[in-house]
């Protein structure tokens, strides 16, 4: 796979246990997250957690959208990573739904992405990337 990473911290070496076992570890500073997975699970533990990894398993399974709006609505400030079946025009809607690395099963050519992540200036509504909405813009 290859990773784009758009966070400033040192990237996290520790592979991903699955929910289970993170669960069942103390140690543990990185998860992966299955589809289908509840990801509420990790709230307590938020504190503690360096990266958590959501499975795409299909680019057509929406669910890690949902997961990394709870982390971030949690609080969670750690690396949301989105793993697998991960396509070039879905990194601008997974980036304002709190993910801030990628690790796509396929290569994405990097002008794609360019293009992809600034393909809107403005925003119809809020989300956990911050981006103040159109109309607050208009209405400010």
């Amino acid at each position: 796979m290859v990773e784009l990473r758009f966070r400033d911290d040192a990237p996290v070496d520790e592979p991903g246990t699955t929910l289970d076992g993170f669960l069942d570890q103390s140690n543990a500073t990185a998860v992966r997250i299955e589809a289908g997975e509840d990801v509420r699970r990790l709230l307590p533990f938020l504190e503690r957690l360096r990266l958590v990894e959501i499975a795409f398993p299909s680019f057509r399974d929406g669910r890690g959208y949902s997961a990394a709006r709870i982390l971030r609505e949690a609080g969670y400030t750690g690396e949301l990573r989105a793993a697998g079946d991960v396509l070039v025009d879905q990194l601008w809607f997974m980036r304002r739904t709190g993910f801030d690395s990628f690790a796509p099963e396929k290569a994405l050519d990097p002008a794609a992405v360019e293009r992809a992540l600034n393909r809107y200036a403005h925003v119809y509504q809020g989300a956990a990337d911050g981006r103040p909405p159109v109309w607050k813009l208009r209405h400010g």
